[in-house]
């Protein structure tokens, strides 16, 4: 998959949830590896903020994030449409400190990204891939997320309040291409006894019956419901039952658990990353959300590169007969068995390390340990294969080492690993010569890292 943006630039106006303010949002393309970024452009030299969960600092009825004194606040719906669209670079520039709210929705936003339409670039997409069951839960172990390996993203929500109306409600997307139809119309949504706290709390100031679904399951005295239409500026309305305030019907019957799903996907898409897996939410807020995207947030900072996949019942891309077409390398120096996985970017190659290596006999006879140089050249001889691709009639070159830096060992490889290369292009392959990046995994962990040189010689 290669990274998108937006195709043009177009523009939403209307008024913040929480400030009331008239506010306007450009949504703009953005160039490779740019990711998702917030521009507050009635800040005089303020910079564009990094949609990431590091940068959340307020999850009170929305997400909000800030670098130093510059916060921009109510991104979720936003982030979640542009999540769902495959949109991975974008620059939103604002007018005021938060998103518009709209029709309370995500609607609005994925009818204009349809409408400019998206286009696909050149560098690879960043993908989150879930190899095991992760969990979180919040203090009374009411809230939870979890994500489980899948092989695609989907998602279920589970909500359930202490109200007659809206007890427990359950939502599903089962893939992200039917996040326009199913998803993306939900509403947020109010109880009328909340409204005076938030109120107080100097938020939902461009809060209405437009923009969310007001739910009324307690009971309050007309002379009070009308005293708080009038704290917040909104016509009266007289209230008789139980059930939702609005004139319009809901859109989904489970529209409250839709707009949830909705959320948690704006909220997820603070990883940074595309996810392949899914997330299983209960009674799930902006807080356990941008707590779980901050767990996975670490790990990525902690290993750059997630090992790639190795299913050995996938017959691979090239076997050691085609490598040997390939590469001059013969016994006991042939170091690579097979590559399951190449594009014109990069190449993930195996190296299956077993008892009857030769170099054992002295590294060590009494604690076999496969020598670290050989971890380099294993890689080397993968990289050569995707170099090799790059030329035509690879069998008539051979590549060779020109630079070696920013080497590290991290673990010892012994008899019975498997080694999974994957090598990348730093730079485009220029004169013959390429700089490359390289990672040697067992399991899921690094135990080694490289940036190499190499040039493709003629043989002659």
């Amino acid at each position: 998959m290669k990274q998108c943006t937006l195709k043009d630039s177009f523009v939403l106006k209307g008024k913040g949830l929480h400030t009331g303010l008239e506010i306007e949002a450009t949504f703009k393309p953005a160039p490779d590896n740019y990711g998702r970024k917030f521009k507050r452009i009635d800040i005089e030299g303020s910079e564009p903020i990094d949609a990431l969960a590091e940068n959340v600092f307020d999850t009170c009825r929305g997400t909000a994030i800030a670098v130093g004194d510059v916060k921009v606040y109510t991104i979720e719906h936003a982030m979640s449409a542009l999540y769902a669209a495959g949109v991975d670079n974008c620059l939103i520039e604002l007018t005021g400190p938060e998103m518009p709210i709209l029709d309370g929705s995500a609607k609005l936003i994925s009818e204009k990204i349809a409408e400019v339409g998206v286009v696909e670039q050149s560098e690879d997409a960043l993908v989150y891939v879930v190899r095991q069951r992760q969990t979180i839960k919040d203090e009374n172990g009411i809230s939870s997320i979890r994500v489980v390996p899948d092989s695609d993203f989907s998602i279920d929500v589970m909500i359930e309040f202490n109200s007659v109306v809206l007890a427990n409600q359950f939502a599903t997307l089962e893939s992200l291409d039917d996040y326009v139809k199913e998803i993306s119309a939900s509403r947020t949504f109010v109880f009328v006894r909340e409204i005076e706290e938030l109120v107080r709390h100097n938020l939902i100031k461009g809060g209405d019956l437009n923009n969310a679904i007001v739910i009324y399951d307690s009971p309050i005295a007309q002379e009070e419901l009308d005293r708080i239409a009038d704290l917040m500026n909104v016509p009266r309305k007289k209230v008789s039952e139980y059930g939702f305030v609005n004139d319009s019907d809901l859109t989904f019957k489970n529209e409250p658990a839709r707009h949830k799903l909705l959320d948690v996907i704006g909220d997820m898409a603070l990883i940074g990353r595309r996810i392949q897996g899914r997330i299983i939410a209960t009674c799930p807020g902006h807080t356990i959300n941008t707590t779980f995207a901050k767990k996975i947030r670490r790990e990525l900072k902690r290993q750059e590169i997630q090992a790639p996949i190795y299913d050995p019942n996938k017959a691979p891309l090239m076997d050691v007969n085609r490598i040997r077409e390939l590469l001059p390398h013969r016994y006991p120096f042939l170091l690579v068995d097979k590559i399951i996985e190449k594009t014109d970017k990069y190449i993930v190659g195996i190296k299956n390390v077993t008892g009857n290596e030769p170099f054992f006999q002295g590294h060590f006879p009494t604690e076999p340990v496969m020598p670290g140089v050989l971890h380099i050249e294993a890689m080397a001889q993968t990289a050569g294969l995707l170099v090799l691709s790059a030329v035509d009639e690879p069998e008539r070159y051979s590549t060779y080492f020109m630079k070696i830096d920013n080497v590290k060992f991290r673990q010892k490889v012994v008899p019975g690993d498997t080694l999974i290369f994957h090598v990348s292009f730093m730079t485009e392959l220029r004169r013959g010569c390429a700089y490359m990046k390289g990672y040697a995994f067992v399991g899921d962990k690094i135990v080694t890292e490289a940036e190499f040189m190499a040039q493709i010689i003629k043989n002659k």
